[in-house]
Order: structure tokens, then sequence, then C-alpha cells
């Protein structure tokens, strides 16, 4: 009698409606669950440029401090406004804008909010894909504040598009380059081979929060922004892990 033919077996994919390809949403489904496992809550969205397909966790939605990502939001209309002939950068304000990029330097933040303008940043922060972004009363001497605002994970990852795919090529290239090679306290989350990053990490009201925004691959392939609000049930230490190990699930 002769044996049967053998047949393969379909691979099968996790989430086959997701658009990404198969590999990748087993990572992204491990991911997922090891977020789910981590001190707080973490929203993730992933997004493949080329392919034009989104995958976002139920956590991208929640409304979260921005800490020092939203200085990548300072830069792009710092870069704007200058552009536009609305403002002319001096040597001093260009050392300020690198310095809040490859440090994350606050100090720089402070001085070029109050140089251009606190409520003219967060009047067009929307022009850039943060359009759930408030900023929250109270918690400072002047308002708006660029250390005391909310956004969601969606905001960050439309703002890394927004740079990506909308800033003038000069400037988008600045930032790029800026966002490979930061600093030691940047070198975790969306920061590795191929890759680059805007951090921001604080402990705010409520608990520690640990965000981190980026590309990773070739061409800046695809984009990554994390928010991890450790609500109290973690600190520094443990949201630069989950951040950190997130992006190697997806990528490393």
């Amino acid at each position: 009698m002769a044996a049967a033919p053998l047949v393969a077996t379909p691979e099968v994919c996790p989430l086959p409606d997701s658009g990404f390809e198969c590999g990748l949403q087993k990572r992204i489904v491990e991911a997922r669950n090891y977020a789910e496992t981590r001190p707080g809550t973490v929203g993730i969205v992933l997004r493949d440029r080329k392919s034009g397909v989104t995958w976002r966790n139920d956590h991208a939605d929640d409304m979260t401090w921005t800490a020092s990502t939203i200085k990548l939001a300072m830069v792009v209309n710092l870069l704007e406004r200058n552009r536009s002939g609305k403002i002319k950068l001096t040597a001093d304000d260009r050392r300020l804008m690198t310095a809040m990029l490859h440090s994350s330097d606050d100090d720089a933040a402070d001085t070029l909010w109050k140089r251009y303008g606190g409520a003219t940043f967060n009047a067009a922060f929307p022009k850039y894909g943060m359009t759930d972004l408030v900023a929250q009363k109270g918690y400072s001497a002047s308002f708006p504040y660029w250390g005391f605002e909310k956004c969601t994970t969606n905001d960050l990852d439309r703002l890394i598009n927004y740079v990506l795919d909308t800033v003038p090529a000069e400037d988008r290239a600045y930032i790029v380059d800026q966002m490979r090679q930061v600093g030691p306290e940047q070198q975790w989350g969306v920061w590795g081979p191929d890759s680059g990053t805007k951090n921001g990490w604080s402990e705010e009201d409520g608990g520690w929060v640990m965000n981190s925004v980026g590309f990773v691959g070739q061409d800046e392939r695809y984009t990554l922004a994390i928010m991890n609000n450790l609500k109290g049930e973690g600190a520094y230490d443990d949201g630069k892990a989950t951040d950190t190990e997130i992006t190697r699930l997806l990528f490393r």
C-alpha cells in the first residue's frame, strides 16, 4: 500500500488581519503578552512605513504624561518657525536644541520654551499629529509648560511619522541624525543598531512614566512608540527594562 503523500501544514499566523508578515505577527504577540505582565500599563504603537500597516495595543489611547518626548515636537516647531521666517534661530538656540535631543536636557527645554513662547508651541503641536495632547494645569507657575503635558501613544506615533514623512529634508536629516546618536541617558527603549530614539522619563503625580519613541530599520522603515505609566507599581529601572525588552522582542 502506497504511503499517503505528505501535505505541508500551512503556517499559522496569529494576527492574520494585521497586514504584517507572519514572523513579525508572532513577535507582536510576544511583545503584547510581555507588556501585560509588566508594572503599570504600557501603550504600544508599531507602524510599517513601507506597507502602511499599523498595530496598536489596548492602551494606545491612554492619556499619559509625555515627560521629555515632547521635546521632539518642540524641535520640529522651532525648525518650522525658523524656515518660515517667523523666528531666526541663533547658534545658541541650535546648541540648546541639540542638547534637548542628545541628552534630553531640561534646562535647554526651559530656555527655549520661555524664549519662543510656550503657548505658541502648544498651539502648533496638534499639527504634528498630537491631537490628544492636553497641557496640565496646577503643576507649574506658568501655563502651559512643556514639563506638564499628557498625550497618548497614538500621539507619539503620529509625531514620529510627521517627522519622517512631512518635515523638510534638511530639518528631517538633522533630527534623524540626532536621534541615532543620543547620549547614554537615552540608550534604552527604541534604541540600538540602525535605530533612533527620543525618550522621556519622570516621576509624576501618580508615579513614574518611562516613554520611548523612535524608528528601527533601513530607511527608518518601522516606527515604534511606547508609553509606560508605572502607576506606582514600579520605577525607573522597571520602565526602562519594559521599553527595551518590547523593542528587543519586536526587532532584535
